[in-house]
């Protein structure tokens, strides 16, 4: 019998998503992992208190949900493959992924808690961390707003037009006017090229889907000291190399596009796909791709795949899997909401 919070009366975070008592799930079955914890200075304590996450002391800032990076590599919470990381599953059981080339799980879907404003910064694409970052991939990802503090804001996009002016903005301290700055409200949407300037704000809990890379360059700190008691280190002649000085920045997050049987298509780009999902009572949704990730949003319920042999998983606020390519449709009975990943094409 599994443990459970004496605050939620749910599994402790080992296993806060799964509660099957046994270590044999069948081959084709969901795939339900370990999350990972990172202290950040700008974190807080909410991933415990909205999620019931058991989470480390002091300020954490992110959740590693489904995670194969050297930096966090997210372990099999039970199963057949039970203990095994997420790289590992990748290196041997490709199978699982519909044989997807790379070599390297490609997604990252982590939570985010800002309690304070994380820096603001810019990512390269895939040409430049090659080069210039031992190989590393590039990083493209986006936002779904889990939730804003009331007349909250964040920073996508700035309003140079060349790396001359961005820099000569920097140098007088302009940032107000070089940053462009969004309001925001729960359940909005942000698209985060490469290139982007951009920093998640105060009060803001969000869900992120990304390329699995963890290069990032600081172009704006707020003068704050790192636990060493130095500033943090900055990358402006990175960021000035990088950032999209012809990008057109958003004015809103809100999200346009159509929901069509509870199902919204949110993005799709070279690297990735993301949906969301609003389920009440009961839905069946394909699994056509080489996999997808899975993570709960809202709500509670339960979850099934064709080939899980009966296999029934529980699911809250906050659990994340992976279904695998040969998992067959997904059967969800409950009251829940769903963001799901995948590669953007079909196996």
């Amino acid at each position: 019998m599994l443990d459970l919070d004496k605050n939620t009366d749910r599994p402790y975070n080992d296993l806060p998503y799964n509660d099957l008592p046994y270590n044999d799930l069948p081959y084709n079955d969901l795939i339900f992992f370990k999350p990972l914890f990172h202290n950040k200075i700008w974190g807080g304590r909410r991933l415990a208190e909205e999620y019931g996450y058991n989470i480390p002391e002091g300020s954490v800032g992110e959740c590693w949900a489904i995670s194969a990076h050297p930096s966090g590599d997210c372990e099999v919470a039970s199963g057949a493959y039970a203990g095994k990381t997420l790289s590992e599953l990748w290196s041997t059981h490709r199978e699982l992924f519909g044989n997807a080339e790379g070599d390297r799980f490609p997604l990252l879907i982590k939570i985010l808690d800002a309690k304070d404003d994380l820096s603001v910064q810019v990512h390269p694409d895939d040409e430049y961390a090659a080069e210039h970052e031992n190989g590393s991939l590039g990083k493209s990802e986006c936002w779904y707003i889990l939730d804003a503090k009331e007349n909250g804001d964040i920073v996508v996009g700035q309003n140079a037009s060349s790396k001359e002016e961005f820099a000569a903005m920097v140098e007088q301290g302009k940032w107000s006017e070089l940053l462009n700055y969004v309001p925001i409200n729960t359940g909005d949407f942000f698209r985060i090229d490469p290139g982007t300037v951009h920093a998640i704000r105060t009060g803001t809990l969000i869900l992120e889907t990304q390329q699995s890379s963890d290069i990032t360059y600081r172009v704006y700190d707020y003068d704050r000291l790192g636990d060493d008691g130095k500033p943090r280190d900055l990358h402006l002649a990175q960021s000035l190399e990088v950032i999209d000085y012809a990008q057109e920045v958003p004015t809103s997050g809100e999200i346009t596009a159509p929901k069509i049987d509870g199902k919204t298509e949110l993005m799709s780009c070279k690297y990735f796909s993301v949906e969301k999902y609003e389920i009440h009572e009961s839905k069946t949704i394909a699994q056509p791709w080489s996999f997808m990730c899975v993570s709960v949003i809202e709500g509670e319920g339960t979850v099934s795949a064709d080939d899980g042999k009966g296999c029934e998983h529980t699911l809250y606020k906050g659990s994340h899997f992976i279904a695998p390519a040969h998992s067959g449709n997904l059967h969800f009975s409950g009251n829940m909401t769903l963001i799901t990943s995948h590669l953007p094409h079909t196996k």
